[in-house]
């Protein structure tokens, strides 16, 4: 293995402008396209090499889709080719220093002229640790990759015990959070309920199978209208899928979910699909972060710096129409990166900057086959087939790169007619810390003969 101190990040000298964006997602791309042909330098820091559609990120943990069907290598995106003194590298962002204008890396540091913090935001456990030591985040692909190892582990498992409650424990799955990623992966799981595992498992009793779904407001999809909460909620009582509203999880430890009415749930699997924060970087000045994100004006500035940036997720930016900051969705990510390339260069050229105005697009989310809500601007709310079309257009389109669209398209039309969820595969059997039941099943599945 070469000695990280061998290693550099090989950023060569320029006399252009040094454009820093720390983070790959939505705002980020699209602020990097939109400088391209500028007379700028442009590096982009990311701990991985791809750019994720995470809205798809469910589909991915139900077998439904293979992970590199809803990604983007950067580098492909950005090829040397088509954007010129463009950088990308590989690298965990450790600090960054407003005053001396210097961004750290694990590798070395990297002075800037502007840096844009595009980092996103991560799973947000509340301070409960036995949560997050014992339960399944969905925000990256090796969380999607290892809960569908966990899943389908769970019904060979369950297919080969003779102990009804284990067996009982292995069929249970707790989702914590009745937010998009909570609803859609309810329905995703209700779905296979209904028309995969049947098949598959012929000599086990699919109907014990049970899908709880957690709430601790009073109504599924809290950002989206009231309308389409109540059609979500008949939608996947109608798939069978248990809702408990009004109720926090307390406590899970691997066999266990306590719930704070005192119900008790026995369960191996529980995600947490709860909550998000920001995903911070040291060395911001404490009075720059509020609700664990950073605060922004109407330029998408950090409040007391001209050359420091905050877009998507990460920034808080608050207006009289949206004082609790933007939605944590997509379009607002997108939309802060184009403008503020075009700042960039207003900012560069001594120009007034234009203010950040968020143009809402509306709000999908699908729950199961040929159901789905939608609300959009004007004040229109509508379920069922024809907002389930919807959303597929919307998220067909929104994919990045026309492989991914094609073969998205290819197995959802595919599944469509025949009911099948392709990628049932255990490529890497995934074992908890502590689970002592699953490691003796596969300390057995593994051993040599």
């Amino acid at each position: 293995m070469l000695p990280i101190t061998t290693l550099t990040l090989n950023i060569p000298e320029t006399r252009k402008p040094r454009i820093v964006i720390i983070g790959g997602g939505f705002g980020g791309i699209n602020l990097a396209k939109k400088l391209r042909g500028k007379n700028f330098q442009v590096v982009m820091f990311d701990k991985q090499n791809y750019h994720g559609f995470w809205p798809l990120l469910y589909q991915v943990a139900t077998a439904g889709l293979e992970p590199d069907a809803i990604a983007e290598p950067l580098r492909k995106l950005f090829s040397a080719e088509d954007y010129d003194d463009f950088f990308f590298r590989l690298v965990r962002v450790t600090n960054i220093d407003p005053v001396a204008k210097v961004v750290s890396t694990l590798i070395g540091d990297l002075p800037y002229d502007y840096l844009v913090i595009a980092t996103g935001t991560k799973t947000n456990y509340f301070g409960n640790d036995q949560i997050k030591k014992f339960s399944f985040p969905l925000k990256k692909i090796p969380d999607a990759l290892n809960l569908r190892s966990q899943m389908l582990q769970c019904f060979e498992q369950a297919n080969m015990t003779s102990d009804p409650e284990l067996r009982q424990s292995l069929m249970n799955f707790v989702i914590v959070g009745g937010g998009p990623t909570g609803v859609e992966l309810a329905g995703a799981l209700a779905e296979m309920k209904k028309h995969v595992l049947p098949h598959d498992y012929p000599g086990m009793d699919i109907s014990k199978m049970n899908i709880y779904l957690v709430e601790g407001m009073g109504r599924l999809l809290p950002p989206m209208s009231p309308e389409s909460s109540e059609k979500t909620y008949r939608y996947l009582k109608d798939l069978g899928v248990n809702i408990i509203l009004n109720t926090l999880v307390e406590s899970y430890d691997g066999d266990k979910a306590v719930l704070k009415n005192g119900d008790q749930i026995g369960t191996n699997t529980l995600i947490w699909a709860a909550g998000v924060s920001g995903a911070l970087i040291d060395g911001l000045p404490p009075e720059t972060i509020e609700r664990g994100r950073i605060l922004v004006n109407e330029h998408n500035q950090v409040l007391g710096f001209n050359d420091l940036f905050a877009i998507g997720d990460i920034a808080f930016m608050k207006t009289d129409k949206w004082p609790k900051g933007h939605p944590g969705v997509a379009q607002p990510a997108i939309q802060q990166g184009q403008l503020l390339a075009k700042n960039l260069l207003r900012l560069q050229n001594k120009e007034q900057l234009e203010p950040f105005e968020y143009t809402d697009k509306g709000s999908l989310a699908i729950i199961g086959r040929n159901r789905a809500v939608a609300d959009l601007p004007g004040n229109l709310h509508f379920g069922g087939f024809f907002a389930w079309v919807v959303w597929l257009f919307v998220h067909v389109m929104a994919l990045v790169g026309f492989r991914n669209k094609l073969v998205v398209l290819s197995n959802w039309v595919y599944r469509f007619f025949t009911y099948e969820n392709g990628t049932r595969l255990i490529i890497r059997p995934y074992v908890r810390k502590g689970d002592k039941i699953k490691q003796r099943f596969f300390d057995r599945y593994n051993a040599e003969e």
